[in-house]
């Protein structure tokens, strides 16, 4: 835990062990202050003024250093907060961006939110707020038990043996809301991402869910935080409560024995009683430092959830980048005996896939669902490396290219659409920052966004809204169409382009896609049949498996899987919805 949360202050790890050595010295310093009392309460009881006014000038001074001592400590764990928020989630940030885009799953992105939002928070809380009465309250203890040793042996004695004690229960009341805490933190998670779900779909839930069926999710996941939630709250109170308890039972323990010494010592030296009693005023303070250890332990045991998702987070391994600079000749790809799964125990996604795409062409790749098209595409662009194989491009290994010459090779277009806040135009700059208007203008048309520029006020400058909301499902796949036709990369992949898109504008991003015809390496995840004929090779696949592959003719005259898929796309397209004759039933 410590190492993430020094992991997390970056340049400010020299600062945390300023800090670490500060917090040490002020529970020195208040242990020693304290210590003073017993001197004065000595000397008052045996009625020297002059030595007791000395040591009441001594805790008069140490009380002014605790006090300025304190403040400085305070500043720092401040500063250390301001850095973990800043540096922590800027490292959080910088160690995502590196991650391969298989990792970004809706669980994984639903931990990552919660981890930059809640997460970061309460670890930033740590220094501020609890790991100052936590060290310096285990400190102070160590030197009145000093203190204690000098008064009455016994005593001291005894409290240094509560001390491992006491350690242990706060480890085990630690142990005991862990799982709980995890749980809570999971499923709070889990409730963000379904909120955030529920508001995006509404269109979709109240189509198909008018009785109010589209709440289920959402109240099954709340439902699951609110479980964990009170799991968690009566196994934070059990930990509170024993952790007071094991405290209360030190002191107790000490009066006792404070009681049966004078029980059994009623005849003892003046001296000597008085020195008990003295140690009993500093058994109270030995106590107090303890009891804000004990009501801080809980607070750190739920920072350390945090930390661990935090961890896991950082534990996920980045795709190794090549130590050196490997350009791509061409546009060409071969996959040599591609095998791939998801996790080590997971099922074979594809196997033993042998491809070569001539640069410059165009290949189609079809399948039923769940057969491994997309998983084929998202490997090309190496959003994960291969189980088993190689993929390459003009010749080179995608493990041997840095990412910015693969994002410069490959560009796509996926199924899942994406727009940021801001104007059509802004959303297309993304594919090539640097672009004109009249490159801007031009990938907009061959992406059939003409009729939408001139039916809005303000062209490509109209803010498309959070997430492209102001424009439709068709528009905001075209504006992505667009991003991708703008940056002119040797290999262009499109995964179901035309999904969304009505017959009219399917027929302008096929007319697109067919210009870019030896100008790029085009592979096309389609289900239309005019886009499926314009491909120089198709490519079927079957549970992972390419099952077939040829030029379209050469298939289609084979009578295979390719012509099947093509009498079923024909007798689909011909299917007519009747309508009854007037006076039928």
């Amino acid at each position: 835990m410590l190492k993430t949360f020094v992991r997390l202050l970056g340049d400010s790890a020299p600062a945390w062990r300023r800090y670490c050595l500060m917090t040490v010295l002020y529970g020195v310093f208040s242990g020693l202050t304290i210590s003073a009392l017993a001197p004065i309460m000595l000397h008052l009881l045996n009625n020297q003024l002059p030595a007791a006014s000395a040591w009441l000038a001594v805790l008069a001074a140490g009380l002014v250093l605790c006090w300025a001592w304190r403040r400085r400590v305070e500043q720092a764990g401040i500063s250390l907060a301001v850095a973990v928020l800043q540096g922590g989630r800027h490292c959080i940030g910088a160690h995502v961006a590196q991650l391969p885009l298989g990792w970004f799953t809706p669980q994984n992105t639903a931990r990552l939110g919660h981890v930059i939002t809640q997460g970061t928070m309460a670890v930033a809380q740590l220094p501020a707020h609890v790991l100052t009465p936590l060290i310096s309250g285990s400190v102070t203890p160590l030197v009145l038990l000093l203190a204690l040793f000098a008064l009455h042996p016994p005593l001291g004695l005894i409290a240094l043996l509560a001390l491992p004690a006491l350690l242990a229960v706060l480890l085990f009341s630690a142990r005991l809301g862990r799982s709980a805490d995890q749980a809570f933190h999971r499923h709070f998670a889990e409730a963000s991402m379904r909120m955030v779900e529920f508001a995006q779909a509404q269109s979709v839930l109240r189509a198909f869910n008018g009785a109010g069926g589209g709440t289920r999710l959402l109240e099954q996941s709340l439902q699951c935080q609110h479980s964990s939630g009170a799991g968690l709250i009566v196994r934070a109170s059990l930990s509170a409560l024993l952790n007071s308890w094991a405290v209360q039972m030190t002191f107790a323990t000490l009066l006792v024995a404070a009681g049966l010494w004078f029980g059994s010592h009623a005849g003892a030296q003046p001296q000597d009683a008085v020195a008990v009693i003295v140690a009993l005023a500093l058994v109270c303070r030995f106590i107090d430092p303890l009891q804000d250890v004990a009501s801080h332990v809980e607070i750190l045991r739920g920072a350390h959830g945090q930390l661990k998702e935090i961890e896991r987070i950082l534990a996920a391994k980045p795709l190794p980048e090549p130590t050196t600079t490997l350009q791509p000749l061409d546009g060409a790809i071969d996959l040599q005996g591609v095998s791939l799964r998801y996790s080590a125990e997971g099922p074979e996604v594809l196997h033993d896939v042998n491809l070569h795409i001539p640069a410059g062409s165009m290949t189609a790749i079809i399948g039923a669902s769940g057969s491994g098209k997309t998983s084929l595409l998202r490997l090309i662009a190496r959003f994960f490396d291969t189980t088993q194989g190689s993929v390459q491009i003009g010749g080179v290994d995608v493990r041997n290219m840095p990412r910015a010459s693969l994002t410069d090779t490959v560009s796509q277009v996926l199924q899942d659409t994406w727009l940021f806040q801001g104007s059509i135009a802004d959303n297309i700059r993304i594919g090539k920052p640097d672009a004109s208007d009249a490159e801007v203008l031009q990938a907009a048309h061959m992406a059939g966004l003409a009729s939408i520029i001139e039916r809005l006020p303000a062209g490509l400058d109209t803010p498309v809204g959070e997430g492209g909301a102001r424009l439709s499902g068709g528009e905001r796949q075209r504006v992505t169409i667009a991003r991708a036709f703008i940056r002119q990369t040797p290999v262009l992949l499109v995964d179901e382009a035309t999904a969304a898109l009505d017959a009219e504008n399917q027929a302008l991003i096929a007319q697109a896609l067919h210009s870019l015809r030896g100008r790029c390496t085009l592979v096309v995840i389609a289900h239309q049949l005019g886009t499926v004929a314009m491909a120089d090779h198709i490519v079927v696949l079957e549970a992972g498996q390419v099952v077939e592959q040829g030029a379209p003719a050469a298939l289609r005259a084979r009578g295979g899987r390719y012509a099947r898929f093509l009498e079923q796309r024909h007798a689909a397209n011909g299917w007519r919805i009747a309508v009854p004759h007037a006076g039928h039933d």
